[in-house]
């Protein structure tokens, strides 16, 4: 063996384009997993954290909302990052930052504490994210990269089919910093596993990636796509339906309700799997009905779903049934329009997938975190904020996926 195979032999090799292998799925899945653990598995805790500190609701769904402005705000750079340094060292880094602030959360000693820590935790989490939707654009081309991710997340819903049952448990057993310890530990998992496993699959390093001028470039570049915004705002739509339930169903279910943290976990997890079914549906469907023609029957679902949680809502019906039912519906859907809308908007740029990715996501998240906050403030120990702000979100994303033919005709190739 001659000294360039042997040192072929000791280098992990990037995945070829068009077959990436078993270990890049899995790290997709892991990576982007590490997001709803760490907000799915914390849900029971809320109101117990807004009790801890005397901050009530609102205080409590401040700690959500952080880490979702600091995930928004971080994309802007992290996207640029790897696409200069590659996937491999700032997946790492994301990973490292993931653990240490996990475990800072999980000791706080005061709300401030525990926000500083939500938002240093959302910043690694933004980093393994990033990098996972750009390995899979890295991979293949955009109808491709939409069907795995599909099935990459379909399995990665097992996070938050288990997290609220998990965080549940803890929370009636041990109390609310368990769950930050639980999620320190998914995290060390994945930092073993990529520090071992992990291969670079960013071919195309731009060296002048964060350059501000270049930085500037790029990011105009990408936000004069048609494509782009168009289904940057389908994917906005889809996940402010889902950031509504997730920031207001624990007020709802617990407070509203009665459901214990425990059973609470179990009803989430149960909702979720209407996620993998759309996930699955649009995996197989993707090659039948193009991107386009996926998005339109997942926010035909999702629509059909917030009106009758609405219908619910105004008529005083308030049961488990009522909440759960029509957001199956609406997950179902979701699992159709997300992983499409994701790939359709950083389709259109392989060389720049990280600050594609970042930007739909910055864009994404600054909507859905004002939402979140006002859904917050407006708790008024009913469903109806909730029902009022999914319905919204839905039907948004309805009227712009029955207006995606005409917006398609009318976009000029980025």
């Amino acid at each position: 063996m001659n000294a360039p195979s042997a040192r072929r032999a000791h280098t992990p090799a990037a995945p070829e384009p068009s077959d990436p292998t078993a270990s890049v799925i899995l790290f997709v899945i892991g990576f982007m997993a590490m997001q709803p653990i760490a907000t799915d598995v914390y849900l029971a805790s809320l109101p117990a954290i807004g009790e801890a500190f005397a901050v009530g609701a609102s205080g409590a769904q401040l700690t959500l909302s952080m880490f979702f402005a600091g995930f928004a705000l971080s994309q802007l750079i992290v996207g640029p990052l790897a696409d200069r340094f590659g996937r491999r060292p700032i997946a790492i880094a994301g990973c490292t930052l993931y653990v240490g602030a996990s475990l800072a959360g999980a000791f706080a000693p005061s709300l401030a504490v525990l926000l500083a820590a939500r938002l240093v935790q959302a910043m690694g989490t933004c980093c393994v994210v990033i990098c996972a939707r750009a390995i899979v654009r890295d991979c293949h081309g955009p109808e491709q990269a939409a069907q795995v991710m599909s099935r990459a997340l379909a399995w990665m819903a097992l996070a938050p089919i288990t997290g609220p049952l998990l965080g549940g448990f803890l929370e009636e057993a041990f109390g609310w910093r368990a769950n930050l310890i639980a999620i320190a530990a998914a995290g060390a998992v994945m930092l073993w596993f990529a520090l071992r496993n992990l291969a670079e699959t960013n071919r195309h390093r731009n060296p002048q990636a964060t350059a501000p001028r270049e930085l500037a470039s790029t990011y105009a570049l990408i936000i004069r796509s048609r494509t782009f915004l168009t289904h940057t705002f389908f994917a906005t739509g889809t996940f402010c339906a889902l950031y509504s339930f997730i920031s207001g169903s624990p007020f709802v279910a617990i407070r509203v309700l009665g459901i214990a943290p425990r059973e609470f976990g179990l009803l989430f997890g149960g909702v979720v799997i209407g996620f993998i079914v759309g996930a699955a549906l649009g995996r197989r469907g993707l090659p039948r009905w193009g991107i386009a023609g996926t998005i339109r029957r997942g926010a035909i679902l999702q629509a059909s779903g917030g009106v009758t949680l609405l219908i619910l809502a105004l008529f005083d019906v308030q049961t488990v049934w009522s909440l759960m039912g029509p957001m199956f519906v609406i997950l179902l859907g979701h699992g159709l329009v997300q992983p499409s809308s994701q790939m359709g908007a950083i389709g259109p740029f392989p060389r720049q997938a990280g600050a594609a990715a970042a930007l739909a996501g910055f864009l994404m998240y600054t909507i859905a975190v004002p939402l979140g906050l006002a859904l917050g403030a407006s708790f008024n120990d009913t469903m109806l904020p909730l029902a009022i702000a999914v319905a919204a979100c839905t039907c948004a994303t309805l009227a712009g996926a029955l207006l995606l033919p005409a917006m398609q005709r009318e976009a000029p190739s980025p």
